[in-house]
């Protein structure tokens, strides 16, 4: 088999054969939407290659998740999207025999080796940008089918968490799952000046020739299955167009400009249901109106790029797009219901899409008050990077959306970092019940920054162990964990960094 990275084969066909080799597995995964396609992808395989399974997720891989993964009888344990970063605890683990890990994961590895590990770090490739997540958990799908041979027995995901082989199955190469490495790599943001790049681009090509996969020139704006016109072009604020961004009655009134048919039946008319040459028309128009606004023209560049299509799912779903689809996932994952996003990859369209999407509404209506919060209040600028703690007003499991989504509103600089703080809890435990022990810090950067040498992950990892927490994570976006109380010394020690990587 020649795999979709040449440079991945070797142990990838080593961690496949050694997959093959157990009576069964623990899938463990990380639950964003990157974490939760590499599952997908990892759970369809395993279940193709007759191994059974069962699957589990983590916030976060600390050492108390990774000590609860040691007390099952599991002896072979495949790490999803995250274990890289924690192969230090992890090998203390396999040192005692208490597990064999196989970890396919694309985050910057602690200083340990093991055997069984698929990253493309290791490799020369880079992690934040040419392969996610889900693409190296598909670069092992493909070698597991070629490990394994014949038909398959085994049981398809119900949409839980623990999940066990049943069912048969064809045998398969595995490329149909190359769409939702797609949707992995677009939530995990690494499609950088609207396309993806490097090793990623070969599992589209892969997707493509399996017809899964469709590409495309298109408007490089979000909602283009689901969104009514006019609250498309209100919402689509990357490319701030003034006079339609954040304007509803100047979206509007552009859209009613213009010599086409926008209604049907009373109803406005969606993106994805327009024919090439409406397409044509509006974009044509918002470009004019860019122009004229004075909008620079490399902004402008960004109104269109690459759009990445799942061609097996129904047009005007959230589905159908890479980049709806992801957000459907993280929607799910960041309000404890992995499971539900699970069970959408796995191809669950009944119950667990519409517990999806009611998810997704409340995620939109936290994420808008976030932002409003963010923005109100504004933020804490230092000489290098600017910051802004929540407290317990934003959950910390979207606290670092919003502050993306943030960056570049009034008050809300570009040209730096932003850290956000909020109050870590429990899974389902009432914040405010105590004073917390630790806190969530999340930072977003953008691909300019990178450019001019900011890595956030860096950043994360050298700050946090300043003050006795965690952290990590991708050159434009990382994470960590600290003390309570602490704060001010992780950010003081952030900006000395951050000063260092942009001078």
């Amino acid at each position: 088999m020649t795999g979709p990275v040449p440079e991945l084969e070797d142990r990838a066909a080593a961690c496949a054969d050694r997959l093959c080799e157990a009576d069964r597995v623990l899938l463990a995964s990380h639950i964003d939407a990157d974490g939760l396609t590499s599952a997908a992808i990892a759970a369809q395989a395993l279940e193709r290659a007759d191994l059974p399974f069962e699957t589990v997720f983590e916030k976060q891989l600390d050492e108390t998740a990774i000590a609860a993964i040691a007390e099952t009888d599991y002896e072979t344990v495949l790490f999803t999207d995250f274990g890289s970063g924690q192969l230090d605890v992890i090998g203390d683990y396999e040192d005692a025999d208490a597990f064999t890990p196989v970890i396919a994961d694309h985050h910057q590895p602690a200083d340990r080796e093991t055997e069984y590990h698929l990253n493309p770090l290791l490799f020369g490739i880079d992690g934040a940008s040419e392969l996610s997540g889900a693409g190296a958990s598909y670069v092992l799908a493909r070698a597991l089918a070629e490990a394994s041979d014949g038909t398959t027995t085994g049981v398809a995901a119900d949409g839980g968490t623990a999940v066990e082989s049943t069912e048969s199955h064809p045998r398969a190469d595995n490329r149909d799952l190359a769409a939702l490495a797609v949707v992995g790599a677009v939530g995990d943001m690494q499609a950088s000046g609207g396309e993806l790049h490097g090793a990623n681009a070969n599992i589209v090509e892969e997707g493509v020739d399996a017809g899964v996969l469709e590409t495309g020139t298109d408007l490089a704006i979000y909602g283009k299955q689901t969104r009514p016109l006019p609250k498309l072009l209100e919402y689509a604020t990357d490319v701030h167009i003034p006079g339609i961004s954040n304007d509803q009655a100047g979206a509007l009134r552009f859209l009613e400009d213009l010599d086409l048919e926008l209604k049907r039946d009373g109803e406005w008319r969606r993106w994805s249901g327009l024919t090439g040459e409406e397409k044509q028309v509006v974009a044509s128009a918002l470009v004019k109106r860019a122009v004229s606004r004075g909008v620079p023209a490399h902004k402008i560049d960004g109104l269109v790029g690459t759009s990445y299509t799942l061609a097996r799912e129904p047009v005007g779903t959230e589905l159908r797009d890479a980049s709806e689809f992801s957000t459907l996932l993280n929607a799910t994952a960041r309000y404890e219901r992995a499971d539900v996003g699970l069970a959408v990859c796995l191809g669950n369209r009944d119950g667990a899409l519409e517990r999806a999407r009611s998810l997704l509404r409340n995620h939109r209506r936290n994420l808008s008050a976030g932002i409003d919060l963010v923005t109100s209040e504004g933020v804490t600028n230092e000489e290098h990077l600017q910051w802004f703690h929540a407290e317990d007003r934003i959950r910390e499991t979207i606290v670092g959306i919003v502050a993306g989504m943030a960056l570049g509103n009034d008050g809300i600089n570009r040209s730096k970092p932003i850290f956000a703080f909020a109050t870590k809890t429990d899974d389902g435990a009432e914040s405010g019940d105590e004073d917390p022990a630790e806190v969530k810090v999340s930072a977003r950067g953008t691909h300019s920054l990178v450019r001019q040498g900011l890595d956030l992950s860096v950043v994360m990892s050298e700050a946090s162990r300043v003050v006795g927490g965690d952290g990590g994570g991708h050159d434009v976006a990382a994470g960590a964990t600290v003390p309570a109380g602490e704060e001010s010394t992780f950010i003081e020690r952030a900006d000395e960094i951050v000063g260092e990587q942009l001078s």
